[in-house]
């Protein structure tokens, strides 16, 4: 089985979500298509170490708690990489950053539509 994500947009740095002196914390907002099914208005959120560089550090990024169905979680986290890697950094759209240099930018919107398909099924492929 396969699913299709489609993603939205990206909240990036965002104080609401918690991020302070130590970690930068985002929201990626997107679609899950799954087995002809649509699920609207999902979230991952992503964290990234302050001053990390964008393009190597590792970016945690948590699995949407309004979707319980089964998800590829490696999959599905190198796509939400993907995309904020798509917007930040030194091959970002959004803002270009190179070099791990010191810059902050809060509370960030960008809208930029990205799709993604991976295979869920796999027995082992949960999340």
């Amino acid at each position: 089985m396969k699913a299709k994500m489609i993603v939205h947009k990206c909240l990036q740095d965002s104080q609401d979500l918690g991020s302070d002196n130590e970690h930068m914390n985002s929201r990626v907002f997107f679609t899950l298509e799954i087995d002809g099914k649509r699920f609207e208005n999902l979230h991952a959120d992503i964290k990234l170490s302050v001053g990390g560089e964008f393009e190597k550090d590792n970016i945690e990024v948590f699995l949407p708690e309004e979707y319980k169905g089964r998800l590829n979680y490696d999959d599905f986290r190198k796509s939400i990489e993907t995309y904020y890697r798509s917007l930040i950094g030194s091959q970002g759209t959004g803002i270009r950053v190179s070099g791990g240099g010191s810059v902050r930018m809060r509370n960030n919107t960008f809208q930029k539509e990205m799709i993604f398909e991976f295979d869920i099924s796999e027995p082992n492929a949960s999340w």
